[in-house]
């Protein structure tokens, strides 16, 4: 597959999209935006990505998918702003961030998705919404997800935090829950910060 501009094939429902669409808006990318229904995909999606998923980029003569790898891709194509920091150190420490995000959340969040109204689910909703404002606490010293800065670590979590109210998910307002209410008022309040 090739197109002549740089091209995301995005689910507009789907956290993972959402996170590559978030660091493009971050980079000021120009990229056009084809919105697809992960469960309707297409034959040109098929013969870029073999896997079938979303989202996935098409720059040129190069098609990439699994949104780790698409941001990773952004963020060194399009340097400025970094979403990743510079030393290797803090970079690994980054990227495990966004691992055990994965692993922990929204695994739990595709759950939820997965059975919405069943018991696997509910399981998955109760675990979800008692592990986020059990780590509430983390967001109390710095403005980011354990960083002053902005990085791909919160264009992960921005998604699953701004889908809580879909996964029927409530954070109470207390003051132990009261740095991740205002950690995701100011994520939230980025310029781009919709699905």
């Amino acid at each position: 597959m090739r197109r002549s501009s740089m091209t995301l094939f995005s689910d507009p429902t789907c956290q993972y999209s959402h996170r590559v669409r978030i660091v493009l808006a971050e980079k000021g990318v120009t990229v056009d935006i084809e919105d697809m229904d992960s469960t309707a995909i297409t034959e040109e999606i098929l013969e870029a990505n073999p896997y079938g998923t979303l989202p996935t980029l098409v720059d040129r003569d190069l098609a990439l998918y699994e949104s780790k790898v698409v941001m990773e891709y952004l963020d060194e194509r399009f340097p400025h702003p970094p979403l990743l920091p510079v030393y290797p150190v803090a970079r690994a420490q980054s990227r495990l961030w966004i691992f055990r995000i994965e692993r922990d959340w929204c695994t739990l969040s595709d759950r939820i998705i997965r059975d919405p109204n069943g018991d696997d689910g509910a399981i998955a909703r109760k675990e979800l919404r008692e592990s986020l404002i059990g780590v509430s606490s983390i967001f109390t010293d710095l403005p980011y997800f354990m960083s002053e800065d902005y990085t791909l670590v919160d264009c992960c979590l921005a998604p699953l935090l701004w889908r809580l109210p879909q996964l029927g998910i409530e954070i109470p307002a207390s003051a132990q829950t009261k740095p991740l209410h205002n950690y995701m008022k100011r994520v939230f309040e980025r310029e781009f910060h919709g699905g």
